[in-house]
């Protein structure tokens, strides 16, 4: 059952990650959704899009890293993790991936600006030349959320091991 609750709280926080930050690239641009995305919600609103992808795009973010961070706080004879003393550790990667994709799409916007980055084939003719920019910056942002919760979901689940063991040590000195 504690395997279920931790599954089920990484899935929860990664689509409410999603959705908050879905909230705010779909304002940044919101042709990253309507253009280069399947139009599968049938409408233009920033919100309602935000709030579709934000739970489409992410729930299966939060099955990958909740399967290991489940296998990794329950398995075998070291004290075992509950759900609820994961839920900091798990807060604090999301803080972290904000961060990320905050830093990443200030960059993605900034070497657009400058023109380093750009726009190629279909999308490059379908978003506004004006909006180019403001793409990329999404694209960055999204990019570094997904690169930094799975590489932070990996480092998540080996510091949970890794803290069960320093816990099993304890009891035993």
């Amino acid at each position: 059952m504690q395997s279920a609750k931790i599954i089920l709280l990484c899935i929860a926080a990664a689509v409410i990650y999603g959705i908050v930050h879905d909230q705010i690239t779909a304002r940044v641009c919101v042709e990253y959704f309507t253009i280069g995305h399947p139009d599968i919600f049938g409408t233009d609103s920033p919100t309602l899009l935000a709030f579709g992808w934000g739970i489409v795009a992410t729930w299966w973010a939060g099955v990958l890293i909740g399967f290991p961070l489940a296998f990794t706080s329950l398995l075998g004879s070291y004290p075992k993790r509950s759900a609820g003393s994961l839920v900091v550790p798990i807060l604090k990667l999301l803080g972290v991936m904000a961060c990320c994709a905050a830093v990443a799409g200030l960059i993605g916007f900034g070497l657009a600006t400058l023109g380093n980055v750009w726009l190629v084939g279909p999308l490059a003719e379908l978003v506004p030349r004006e909006k180019h920019r403001y793409f990329l910056a999404d694209l960055w942002a999204h990019n570094a959320s997904y690169l930094s919760g799975f590489s932070g979901g990996i480092v998540l689940a080996m510091k949970v091991w890794l803290s069960r063991k320093s816990l099993q040590v304890g009891t035993t000195s």
